[in-house]
């Protein structure tokens, strides 16, 4: 075996104990059941409600958007927060510093994410599926289809999320990524119909994963009497397995590079000045 599979083998193992770790910590626990406990009760006063033109559940329409949106918040933001964390604490430091670290570091990461991502999503579906009815109606093909559209959504946002966290100076930059990111949200028809707001509107938010990884979520897990609202009254599959390829290559492409940058920059001196600023806010 060489230096970098045993790399890849050593990331893997500590993002499963990283997610081991986030699974029995109270704070940790708290903040992952927090928010899909309050979607799930807001969807369940939701249900009453019927999407516009359809006599479908517009709470059981949501559960496929808030999925789409989680894989956004949770493969970028939290990819992004964790960089930018673990480089003002020296984490990353101490990664660079051992042969093939920052590779085995990162794959942590990934496996950390994605976990945390993916537990999140089920903390919101179980219920659903539970509590609504029409949910997945193609059996083994809604499934297939949520599975392949959460594999690219992660491979679309988290190296994005890997780029932002590089270039923030430190932990507190991370609301700068989330102002926008929430307003590329209320844009993009994660929520309610995009066929909604302005033309001007659909054509950019078509430009983001954010509204792709809904609609992709929405085909898979929706009946097909749904596609009404959609534009085009379509799914179209084909489009938005093409627009998340486009993005997963652009992050994958820049990713390693701006890392990289990051990781030749970082220092003893660095951490230290990071720490001293911190020190000072506090005090």
């Amino acid at each position: 075996m060489n230096t970098i599979q045993h790399s890849v083998r050593l990331g893997v193992r500590r993002g499963w104990l990283e997610a081991r770790q986030m699974m029995t910590n109270r704070e940790d626990l708290f903040n992952t059941f927090l928010y899909p406990a309050i979607f799930v009760i807001v969807m369940f006063f939701m249900r009453g409600a019927k999407l516009p033109g359809t006599e479908f559940s517009l709470g059981a329409a949501t559960v496929p958007s808030v999925l789409g949106a989680s894989i956004v918040f949770s493969g970028m933001l939290g990819m992004a927060g964790v960089l930018a964390v673990e480089r003002e604490d020296g984490t990353l430091l101490r990664a660079k510093a051992t042969p093939n670290g920052m590779i085995g570091y990162l794959v942590g990461k990934v496996v950390t994410v994605s976990m945390s991502t993916v537990i999140g999503m089920l903390l919101v579906l179980i219920p659903s599926l539970i509590l609504f009815d029409g949910i997945a109606p193609g059996g083994l093909t809604s499934w297939l289809g949520l599975l392949w559209v959460l594999v690219l959504g992660l491979l679309a946002t988290m190296p994005i999320g890997a780029i932002f966290g590089s270039l923030t100076s430190n932990a507190r930059s991370i609301g700068l990524i989330m102002l926008p990111t929430l307003g590329i949200g209320a844009i993009s028809g994660i929520f309610y119909p995009i066929t909604a707001l302005p033309e001007w509107l659909q054509y950019l938010g078509q430009v983001f994963p954010m509204y792709w990884l809904g609609l992709g979520m929405r085909s898979a897990l929706l009946p097909d009497s749904t596609v009404i609202i959609e534009i085009g009254q379509s799914w179209r599959p084909w489009e938005t397995l093409g627009v998340l390829s486009v993005w997963a290559v652009i992050g994958l492409t820049l990713a390693p590079v701006v890392l990289r940058r990051m990781a030749r920059r970082e220092s003893g001196s660095s951490v230290a000045a990071r720490r001293e600023k911190a020190m000072q806010r506090i005090g």
